[in-house]
Parts: C-alpha cells; sequence; structure tokens
C-alpha cells in the first residue's frame, strides 16, 4: 500500500470509531478524485456526463456533483423532481413506462424525455408539444457482456428498448436522440463494442438526430479501467457523427469506492463448526446486491476468500435464514462489541436498502479524509417513524 493510501485509510480509521454504528460513511474526498477524474473525461472526448439517480442519490452532495457533471438521468416522478429541487437543474428522464397521472408534473421536471416504446411515444408526444424538451427513443443494440441476467437490459425478450427491426425507415419527427444502455460496471472495451453495435444496428437513423446517450456502465473509476482506450473510443465516435451531443450516464462510476458500511458485533454463534460473528446490519435489508447478484463484500482487515487463523461467517441481524455471506478469515479472534468494516458500500447500496423486518436502517454520515480533525457530520438518523411512515 503505498503512503498516501496508508495516511488515507488511518484517517478513515479513525472516523470508523466516531460514527455510531450501524452507519453509511461517504469521503467527499474519495467522492470528489472520482468526480475529477470524470470531468476530466467528458472534456477530453467532448462528451457530457449525467449522474444516474438509481446509482447515487445522496441529495445533500448533488451541488458538489454539479459543480462537476452535467445533471442528472431520472427514472420516475420522484427521481426527476429530487434533481430539480436539489441539484437545480431538469432531468433527462426515462422510464420503462409512464404513469399517466404522474406525466403532466414529470414534464416540468424534465429536459430530456426518452420513450421505451413507440407505443409510448405516440400516447405523450402530443402533451409535450410546444414544451422545452428534448424527445428520444430507448433502442436495443442487440449487444451486452453483462453475465447476470438480472442486470443484463439486453437479453433476449428484455423489456427494454426497441429493436431496430420495430423502428420505421424514418423516425417520427419529433424524436431528436437515441438512448442505449446495455452495460454494468463494464470496461473500456465493452464501450467500444457497444458504440460499434449501435452504428451496426442504428446508424441509418445517426444523421437524423441531435443526441446519443450511451447509458450508464462505464465503470471509467475503477484503478484498472483504461481511461485513453474510452477517449479515443468516443473521440473517433464524434468524429464520425460531429453533429450529435454525446451523453453518458455512470451510476457506479461516480460513487465508486467513496464509503464503508460501518457495522458492530452483536454475537457471535457456533454451530456445526462454523462461528458466526451477527452484526447490527443485514445484507438484505443494507446490502441486497450481495445477495442478488451475487458478490461476497470485500472487509476491512478479513480475508473473503476464507484463510486466516480465525473463521467466522458475517450474518445480518434480520431473521431471514440466508442473511449472511460465508466464511471470512481473520487475523484475530473476533469479540462483541469489535467492529465490521464493509468496503465500497456507497454506490447501488444506499439507493437499494429496506427496512425488511424493522431492523435498525444505518444513519449517513459525510466525512473527509483531507481533513483529519474534522469530526464526521451525521446527515440523517433513522427511527421508529421513518419505518412505520413506509408501512402505513
Amino acid at each position: 500500500m503505498n503512503t498516501h493510501k496508508e495516511k488515507e485509510m488511518k484517517v478513515m480509521n479513525n472516523f470508523y470509531q466516531q460514527v455510531h454504528a450501524p452507519a453509511f460513511l461517504i469521503d467527499q474526498a474519495r467522492l470528489e478524485k472520482n468526480l475529477s477524474l470524470i470531468d476530466s473525461v467528458q472534456k477530453k472526448a467532448g462528451v457530457k456526463v449525467i449522474l444516474a439517480l438509481k446509482g447515487f442519490a445522496n441529495w445533500p452532495l448533488f451541488p458538489l456533483v454539479y459543480q462537476y457533471l452535467h445533471g442528472a438521468t431520472a427514472s420516475s416522478l420522484n427521481e426527476a423532481r429530487l434533481i430539480y429541487e436539489e441539484m437545480g437543474t431538469k432531468a433527462h428522464t426515462y422510464s420503462p413506462a409512464y404513469i399517466e397521472d404522474d406525466f403532466a408534473e414529470l414534464v416540468k421536471y424534465s429536459s430530456y424525455l426518452t420513450f421505451n416504446s413507440g407505443s409510448q411515444l405516440e400516447k405523450y408526444a402530443n402533451l409535450i408539444q410546444g414544451k422545452d424538451i428534448s424527445i428520444g427513443l430507448r433502442v436495443n443494440p442487440e449487444y451486452s457482456e453483462v453475465a447476470t441476467d438480472l442486470y443484463n437490459p439486453a437479453v433476449p425478450g428484455s423489456r427494454l428498448g426497441m429493436l431496430a427491426n420495430q423502428l420505421p425507415a424514418d423516425l417520427p419527427a419529433v424524436v431528436e436522440g437515441l438512448h442505449v444502455h446495455t452495460l454494468c460496471e463494464s470496461s473500456a472495451e465493452a464501450t467500444e463494442q457497444l458504440i460499434r453495435a449501435l452504428e451496426q444496428k442504428f446508424g441509418a437513423y445517426l444523421p437524423q438526430l441531435k443526441w446519443v446517450n450511451l447509458g450508464g456502465g462505464h465503470l471509467m473509476t475503477r484503478k484498472d479501467y483504461d481511461l485513453p482506450r474510452l477517449i479515443g473510443a468516443l473521440k473517433a465516435f464524434k468524429a464520425r457523427h460531429p453533429h450529435l451531443e454525446v451523453i453518458m450516464e455512470p451510476g457506479s462510476a461516480i460513487a465508486w469506492e467513496t464509503g464503508e458500511l460501518v457495522s458492530t458485533v452483536l454475537d457471535i454463534v457456533e454451530s456445526g463448526g462454523i462461528k458466526t460473528a451477527i452484526v447490527d446490519v443485514s445484507f438484505t435489508a443494507h446490502m441486497p446486491d450481495t445477495l442478488e447478484m451475487p458478490y461476497r463484500p470485500r472487509v476491512l482487515e478479513a480475508n473473503k476468500e476464507g484463510k486466516g487463523t480465525h473463521l467466522y461467517r458475517i450474518g445480518g441481524v434480520s431473521c431471514l435464514a440466508g442473511d449472511f455471506m460465508e466464511v471470512y478469515g481473520f487475523d484475530r479472534e473476533l469479540a462483541v462489541g469489535d467492529q465490521i468494516i464493509f468496503w465500497d458500500m456507497i454506490h447501488y447500496t444506499m439507493v437499494k436498502t429496506t427496512m425488511f423486518n424493522g431492523v435498525q436502517h444505518p444513519s449517513i454520515y459525510l466525512a473527509d479524509s483531507r481533513k483529519p480533525n474534522q469530526a464526521p457530520q451525521l446527515l440523517r438518523k433513522f427511527g421508529y417513524e421513518d419505518f412505520k411512515m413506509r408501512l402505513g
């Protein structure tokens, strides 16, 4: 580990001790580092990057995000309104199908509005006439490298986007853009392939358009991501289609490795020779992707391959039988009251949490590893009324 990283982790370890678990702890320094990197990509490539709220929706940080990015994308009235009220700009809006009772209000908060089907476009196009909104269609280029079907928008029979053979020879005059989204935490090479598929399937329509949205899944803040390759692919696409505005809307990349979920060991139980450390968070309620994807989260100071002197399952606090992760290895024996720190739990985690079983929802804190003497700021603490309101 380099000296800078060691110093950063020493600061964060101090912050972990200061928060009242269970808690999400966001590091503003790491978030700004990601935003700065993404900003450099969009400037070098001549594209616009916007925040996908489905990946990160911590609205107290929207003003900071908007200093670097060109807005945000919404998939519901609630998301569009949140963008408008807390970021101060109108949303790029897309939904698989719009709710009729919401549509008039949704229009007020949207600058771009993408339809998933020709029937939805036909139903709502007249309601947008005269509004300062750019209309698009989502299309399916039938390409994706996403291995897990749950996260793959291009699986056979997908409900997301129109196939090339479902479009007319000439797009309706109101349509100004096409939206594709088939990636998930993918590489620069996958973006190249997506662009190639878009041009092969829908190239004939590109001269008619004003913009193309390449969707999300571009994990450009991951350490091994090939940024020059991404920038080169985007610049080449822009060179072939200089009239097009190119938009990208990553979800994971914004908040990638920007914060942790801090938990505390409540009890240690043993059954059939397996020790389980039960913590005050829940995989099913607070980290659902770990069970859905599935994937094993990194735990600080532990080996997730189960190698170490002391082996423990980590069990969630809910009553769901499968609310646990298989054995992790620790160099020391765990005890009640010890902290268990789950790494990289901000993107696509905070937005998916539930209050299943009434378990205590993690508080949200903001810290800054550049300011070691400044205590973490409590952004939100959840309680009984939050739980009750979700059920009544």
